[in-house]
């Protein structure tokens, strides 16, 4: 109940981390903006919540498209009459194995525009809804790629470094606003977008698919830590958080 009669905005959400938190959000009596560009995943995601008992409202949107944020953010204050938390997990990670040398400019640019650009645009039309409500909190997805080593992809690694700088900036910005912000970088994690890379990895490697998924975490791990991050609950907690 520790998010009970507060609105909570997840992105991402029809799959992978954003869909656990959505629905751990919802497991703690949140109410929930389920968003994605999926839109049928964002429709499973919310007929999933209402299943437990939970007030979900869904909506499709493309996070590198202003317009669409905007509208988004709107459309949920307008549900819930406030957003008291952001989780802003939406992102891709595309040219994996792929040489610098190699690397495509329209790949590079896809990445960067809806890792790092999506979260900027999030946090630039949640924040004045939280201040609105007396302040919340913003949490965005970084990694342990571009933070403390490197990644499969030279555009997944630079857009996650520039998520994690993102939040730096933000944290201060908002902070008189009553505004939390977090960047959370989660270890490895059994998500469609991992499943991907390991896939390739596997093939290249000549080595069995099922030894190369061991040891990766579960989603709901990583959803629950977020869950908690936008409670009241986690009111002492600053900066950056690792998880498994």
């Amino acid at each position: 109940m520790r998010l009970k009669e507060k609105a909570v905005v997840v992105t991402g959400a029809a799959s992978g981390i954003g869909r656990a938190a959505a629905l751990c959000c919802a497991q703690e009596k949140a109410w929930v903006g389920v968003l994605d560009l999926d839109r049928e995943g964002v429709e499973t995601t919310v007929e999933e919540i209402r299943a437990l008992g939970g007030t979900a409202h869904g909506i499709g949107v493309d996070v590198r498209e202003e317009a669409g944020v905007r509208a988004a953010m709107e459309a949920v204050e307008e549900a819930f009459g406030r957003i008291d938390g952001l989780i802003h997990t939406a992102g891709v990670l595309e040219g994996a194995l792929v040489k610098v040398d190699l690397f495509e400019e329209a790949t590079w640019d896809r990445v960067i525009d809806v890792n790092l650009k999506g979260s900027f645009l999030a946090a630039k039309y949640a924040a004045p809804a939280m201040a609105r409500a007396g302040g919340g909190v913003l949490v965005l997805i970084s990694s342990g790629a571009g933070v403390r080593g490197g990644s499969a992809s030279v555009a997944y690694g630079a857009s996650k470094g520039g998520v994690h700088g993102l939040s730096l900036v933000l944290a201060a910005q908002l902070a008189p606003r009553n505004i939390r912000v977090h960047a959370v970088c989660p270890g490895n994690i059994e998500t469609p977008l991992k499943m991907r890379v390991v896939e390739k990895q596997a093939r290249k490697a000549g080595r069995p698919l099922e030894e190369m998924k061991a040891g990766l975490g579960a989603p709901e791990g990583v959803g629950k830590v977020l869950a908690f991050l936008v409670s009241d609950e986690a009111d002492y907690v600053r900066g950056t958080i690792f998880t498994r």
